[in-house]
């Protein structure tokens, strides 16, 4: 099922970059179409909305109300099951606590001079976030893109999912209300980031977009980028499993096939030193797919995009791994402390054999919103950081700029930039040294 790689090849790692690029390249869209619809919505507002989302929705339904009531949030919350609401409020609490432990401070200080110098937090006013529909109904999406902003101090946040004329995930309305959630509107697509990014109506403008969809979406978010912030530009799921000879076959095929379930896109790698832990993980695999409910999505995944790598040695799996820079990580390793030194390059690290990667998606309380398709090697996952926005404050004394101007005139001129250089100059006292500078009447 998983294809093999010998790892100890020579030139591989150049091999390897160029079967996770074919991936890359398979996901790509035309933009055109998500630029005219972006237009349409900015110029047309909640009209266009509800004509593309019924367009692409296939929904014959004649409802034109594109946000949900307090009276519809409430009657299906009451709606929830009681098991799941237990288990959304135990993933909200894990969740905020370890967010709320990532919380930036404020500083300041003063130089030999008396100037005050510092560094202040403030939260984003309002943020747009998009959680898929259909298939991908996540509550976890949620919960992982609303609490750092709750813990981030944001007042204002709105949420999106496309449930227009059809039958809404409690769950989803639930987690939203748990979160504050200011507004919850009914649709998806690329029209649902246009009423974000623009405002319509209905929806409201935001300053920041976050949360994940399908490739369309993806770009519709890279389009609006500079009119509003965003997370990232994320591609499909992806795992990396490293495992030894005394990794248990069944539960990694197990991990293996969570990540698949995900999306024909996903993409699933075991790297081990070990082939016949590939050849158990193989047969293992090829059982557990039997019954999956999703195993058409799973199957496709895993052969299409579906990775077993041979690598000899740890720094040669080292390599391999930081090369890949996945999303989810694990290591299950007996002597996992060396490699983890060596990981540099990895959105969320899974260590030892009772940490799967679907923990992570749920409770454990880091956040799942990853950087994928190797933008992992310059970009984190998502944080209470991504909600804040920092200021840097200057307050110079007399003495302050007496002392330092004489250095930045100099700079400046060196910049051929008389005028900042005479911004200086002209608050420094008369007959005062200024040292070397170039004659400029004030």
């Amino acid at each position: 099922m998983l294809k093999f790689l010998n790892g100890n090849q020579k030139n591989f790692l150049r091999k390897l970059e160029i079967i996770l690029n074919k991936r890359k390249t398979k996901q790509k869209t035309k933009s055109s179409a998500v630029k005219k619809i972006l237009i349409d919505v900015k110029k047309n507002g909640d009209k266009a909305i509800i004509k593309y989302e019924k367009r692409f929705s296939k929904n014959k339904t004649n409802s034109s109300s594109i946000k949900f009531s307090r009276n519809e949030i409430n009657k299906v919350c009451k709606s929830i099951d009681k098991n799941l609401k237990r288990s959304i409020d135990l993933a909200f609490s894990r969740i905020k606590k370890f967010h709320q432990k990532q919380k930036f401070s404020s500083f300041s200080y003063k130089d030999k001079y008396k100037n005050l110098l510092s560094y202040r937090y403030s939260p984003i006013d309002r943020v747009g976030v998009y959680v898929p529909g259909g298939t991908a109904s996540y509550p976890s999406t949620v919960l992982m893109n609303c609490i750092p902003a709750i813990v981030a101090g944001v007042k204002n946040i709105y949420l999106t999912t496309p449930t227009l004329g059809e039958l809404v995930n409690p769950g989803i309305i639930y987690a939203a209300k748990k979160c504050g959630v200011k507004e919850i509107y009914k649709t998806g697509g690329v029209q649902s980031i246009a009423g974000l990014t623009y405002g319509t109506k209905t929806f409201k403008k935001v300053d920041k977009i976050v949360g994940p969809g399908n490739a369309f979406v993806a770009l519709a978010k890279k389009e609006v980028f500079g009119d509003v912030g965003i997370d990232m530009v994320a591609g499909p799921s992806e795992v990396s499993i490293l495992a030894d000879k005394k990794s248990n076959p069944e539960w990694i095929a197990s991990d293996l096939i969570a990540q698949a379930e995900h999306d024909i896109f996903a993409q699933s790698i075991l790297v081990t030193n070990s082939k016949d832990l590939i050849n158990l993980v193989n047969l293992s695999i090829k059982k557990q797919l039997i019954n999956l409910p999703k195993k058409r999505i799973a199957s496709s995944s895993l052969r299409k995009f579906g990775l077993a790598i041979f690598a000899s040695s740890k720094k040669k799996i080292l390599d391999i791994v930081n090369l890949i820079a996945p999303e989810h990580l694990e290591i299950d390793f007996k002597n996992y402390k060396g490699i983890i030194k060596g990981i540099r390059n990895a959105g969320s690290i899974f260590i030892g054999k009772f940490s799967p990667e679907a923990i992570g998606d749920y409770l454990a309380g880091p956040n799942h919103v990853l950087p994928t398709s190797g933008s992992a090697k310059f970009s984190s996952g998502l944080s209470v950081n991504d909600f804040l926005k920092r200021h840097s404050m200057i307050k110079i004394t007399k003495s302050g700029i007496e002392r330092l101007g004489p250095s930045v005139i100099n700079l400046a001129q060196h910049e051929n930039l008389d005028g900042h250089a005479n911004s200086i100059k002209i608050r420094i006292k008369k007959g005062k040294l200024i040292g070397k500078t170039r004659d400029f009447r004030i």
